[in-house]
């Protein structure tokens, strides 16, 4: 793995507003020598005359377009056209760190055992504001014992991957959509090691109409259906599952306000207050009795992180 090359992957679907940063923060890397596959799953929103005019500067990028198979389809199409013994994923409103590959073959070329290897990831908001640093668990073990509870462990767009090891187990399936991540890692978690880096590899754009927003219940099924699915591999007989509980805002003012209060403490603990007060003013406006928000507002203004 001395001359280790790598196929970055990242399906796209109407992503026109934060697509050339996505593309852009892979194009920048401090590790050059990549294929760029990216998939348009066909959008309708410019995204493909954005994504061909790169395709014409670059010749690292191969790009494919053609009609909507959803999400599932598209990595299994990405994963048989990927030419390289590694894997990177990326998704198109998220931005990879300069270093993140250099870290991350760095580490695989120093553990074989490794067949996925993911990362801290910053969470950024709509407006790329940056809101706090998440740590997953780091080591082998942590991430099984999260993964078979149904906390997904690895950050999918985080993930670095060996190739043959994702077309060993099947690479996604469909019928665990939209956990078909931690399904993946489930099985790829029994063939090798699963690891996160403790350094950030990716801003992580945090929107409350991704696809784990509008489909929380149906995501959080999903995660049942592929726990269960393991523990019977495993032979596990006594498993427990933890719901994820809500990880974006619903359709309520209340819980779309505890999400904003959520922001805007990350915000200020991140030493971001500017983002802080941006929040505050927000809840103050969605719910202008609860005294939550303007707590948040004065300790943006007034108070230290």
């Amino acid at each position: 793995m001395n001359n280790i090359k790598i196929s970055v992957l990242m399906p796209v679907y109407n992503a026109n507003k934060y697509i050339k940063a996505a593309v852009d923060s892979i194009l920048k890397q401090t590790f050059t020598d990549f294929e760029f596959i990216i998939i348009n799953d066909g959008s309708t929103d410019g995204t493909l005359e954005i994504l061909e005019n790169y395709a014409k500067k670059d010749k690292r990028i191969r790009l494919i377009s053609r009609e909507n198979k959803g999400l599932v389809t598209t990595l299994n199409e990405g994963v048989a056209l990927a030419k390289f013994p590694l894997i990177a994923r990326m998704d198109a409103d998220d931005i990879a760190l300069p270093n993140r590959f250099r870290e991350q073959i760095d580490f695989l070329k120093e553990h074989n055992e490794v067949v996925a290897l993911g990362g801290s990831f910053i969470i950024i908001d709509d407006k790329s504001r940056e809101l706090h640093l998440l740590m997953p668990p780091l080591d082998n073990e942590s991430i099984q014992i999260n993964g078979l509870k149904g906390h997904c462990p690895i950050n999918h767009p985080t993930a670095m991957i060996r190739t043959d090891s994702i077309r060993n187990v099947g690479g996604y399936r469909d019928e665990f959509y939209p956990s078909e991540d931690l399904d993946l890692w489930l099985r790829l978690g029994e063939i090798g090691k699963l690891v996160n880096l403790e350094n950030a590899v990716i801003k992580y754009r945090f929107l409350s109409n991704s696809i784990s927003g509008r489909m929380s219940t149906q995501q959080n099924n999903a995660a049942r259906a592929a726990v269960e699915a393991a523990w019977k591999r495993r032979g596990i007989v006594n498993g427990i599952f933890e719901s994820t509980g809500e990880w974006r805002a619903g359709e309520s003012k209340i819980s779309q306000h505890v999400f904003l209060i959520k922001f805007g403490w990350w915000a200020f603990n991140y030493r971001n207050k500017s983002a802080s007060i941006v929040y505050g003013l927000k809840a103050i406006q969605l719910l202008p009795l609860n005294k939550e928000g303007w707590r948040l507002l004065y300790c943006g203004l007034f108070k230290r992180p």
